[in-house]
């Protein structure tokens, strides 16, 4: 979408929202920046005559509301929603509470359909505009340890899938990126990872291994959240936005081993399957 166009950016504060907020305001764009705290996303993203920093909880239909009110006080317009904002609620399922699992589901996935729901209006009568939705790789592949994360991005996964053809006679197109393993904070404990509150001894080992892995990966993963950034940025700016962006070499590894996996599956039990409609 050439030109200079107004973005709205969640989870700015820190990590890869950070990175896209930079990375849009040196294309020449404007850039509303929002996080749980306006302060910690100027100062994160740094000054700039372009940026408009705002505080925004995503989980708040009223403050996402709000947050746009102010994006077209200051601008008149908005052309490019990124969904950023996430956290990552680790641990085996018996281990996650209810609690911090509809925590979970309220943060990666309510919230991004609050700001969405509040800025679909605006992007309909303009009759342009891009929605850009951050999952996981985790939102094509589930694994040990993330079932509440995978249960989210999958979740972002399905309502993206079926968002896009819905938006396109108005103008607007979406795109979801399935990131692999970047050089963020997701990792760091007590920051974006919230371990587990129940304590069961038969996982206890393994929750303490795991936990103390995740440690470990941090700082070493092998994307750049900066070049991600970047990437989106040269999407959006492109011609066509495609629908899906794996990003990242592993996740293109894992995906499409998840693929071939499915392939393997629907294969195995072809017959079966196909012999299920109703005699004729």
């Amino acid at each position: 979408m050439a030109g200079k166009n107004v973005w709205l950016v969640t989870g700015a504060s820190r990590g890869l929202g950070t990175d896209i907020a930079r990375a849009a305001l040196a294309a020449g764009h404007s850039v509303v920046a929002t996080g749980r705290d306006a302060a910690k996303v100027e100062a994160a993203v740094g000054a700039h005559e372009n940026l408009f920093a705002l505080t925004l909880d995503i989980t708040d239909q009223d403050a996402a509301e709000a947050a746009v009110k102010d994006t077209l006080d200051r601008f008149g317009r908005i052309d490019v929603l990124v969904n950023n904002a996430g956290n990552f609620y680790a641990g085996f399922f018996e281990t996650i509470s209810d609690a911090q699992f509809r925590a979970q589901m309220d943060t990666n996935f309510f919230g991004q359909l609050n700001v969405t729901r509040a800025v679909l209006p605006t992007l309909r009568k303009q009759r342009s505009g891009q929605i850009i939705t951050v999952t996981s790789t985790a939102g094509f592949v589930g694994g040990v340890f993330q079932s509440a994360y995978a249960a989210s991005k999958h979740a972002l996964e399905g309502w993206m899938e079926s968002l896009t053809p819905e938006l396109a006679q108005f103008g607007i197109s979406a795109m979801a990126v399935e990131p692999g393993f970047f050089r963020t904070d997701l990792l760091v404990a007590g920051s974006s990872t919230i371990s587990p509150e129940i304590n069961i001894d038969d996982y206890a080992d393994a929750t303490a291994q795991t936990l103390a892995a995740f440690a470990g990966m941090n700082g070493t993963q092998p994307g750049d959240p900066a070049k991600l950034a970047q990437a989106i940025v040269t999407l959006s700016d492109g011609d066509t936005l495609p629908a899906r962006f794996i990003a990242g070499a592993d996740a293109a590894q894992m995906i499409e081993q998840k693929q071939a996996d499915v392939q393997q599956q629907i294969d195995a039990n072809r017959a079966l399957s196909e012999s299920l409609s109703h005699d004729a």
